[in-house]
């Protein structure tokens, strides 16, 4: 995540994995539609540009200094490319393409499961990303991945799972064992919003263990950090806001619908 971007083979087989999951998305939604049922291209979009900016974190060259640099790939790979993945609704579209049967079956059953629930609590979902980043920046992790394409590489993988987790999580667009409510979800995301912004404060005054970053270039790669975060999880809440009003709005005219109408007058 640094100006190394890993191991050659190791880049070389994400960029194929994501590839290849782009356009199985692709294909899968075409036949939806063909067969005619309805799914918004719209969706198709996030899932190519989310598969995009992933790629471009992963082996794109970026004009800016060492660290302004990184942090730039930390929040595309941690934060821009997990949300645009999430919102094509990856898992509903497998699930309706896959055929009534055992699969399809045991596919719901896996992402209704208690493992699968407890994962996707979104406390331990933003505890896990969060943590992962103050492991990151305040231990000589960051400065070992300067040097080795493999840790590198890892942590390279650890920023995109765990922001997809907890996009995940918070968004709740996907049938899983529980939909938490908006106040689980939404003070998650405001907790974690603040240790993102105590983190960054914390680089603005002191670098990451065992690194060595022009003051200039350490200060604009925190404000970097900090500003872009604040974008990302404002996207974040808008999310939970849309889905919060459509949610309520199907609440009431199913209410509405149960509820013998009278006559006035």
């Amino acid at each position: 995540m640094t100006q190394a971007h890993g191991q050659p083979v190791l880049v070389l087989v994400e960029l194929l994995i994501l590839s290849a999951a782009v356009a199985a998305y692709l294909m899968a939604a075409s036949r939806l539609r063909r067969r005619g049922d309805a799914w918004p291209r719209w969706r198709d979009g996030a899932c190519t540009a989310g598969s995009v900016a992933t790629a471009w974190a992963t082996v794109g060259e970026l004009p800016w200094e060492p660290f302004t640099a990184h942090m730039v790939r930390h929040l595309v790979l941690g934060m821009l490319a997990p949300l645009l993945l999430v919102l094509a609704h990856p898992l509903t579209l497998v699930l309706r393409s896959l055929a009534p049967g055992r699969a399809r079956r045991g596919l719901l059953s896996l992402a209704r499961s208690r493992p699968v629930g407890l994962l996707v609590f979104p406390p331990l979902a933003g505890l896990l990303n969060m943590g992962g980043m103050w492991l990151i920046y305040r231990t000589p992790l960051l400065a070992v991945t300067e040097h080795h394409p493999l840790p590198h590489s890892l942590v390279h993988a650890h920023v995109l799972a765990a922001g997809l987790l907890f996009t995940f999580a918070v968004c709740s667009l996907d049938p899983v064992r529980r939909r938490w409510g908006l106040d689980v979800r939404g003070g998650t995301l405001l907790a974690v919003g603040a240790a993102h912004s105590v983190l960054a404060r914390t680089l603005y005054a002191t670098p990451p263990p065992g690194t060595r970053f022009a003051a200039v270039d350490l200060h604009q790669g925190a404000q970097m950090m900090y500003y872009g975060g604040d974008l990302a999880e404002g996207a974040l809440a808008v999310v939970l806001g849309i889905g919060w009003y459509t949610a309520t709005g199907r609440a009431w005219a199913r209410r509405l619908r149960r509820e013998p109408r009278t006559l006035v007058g």
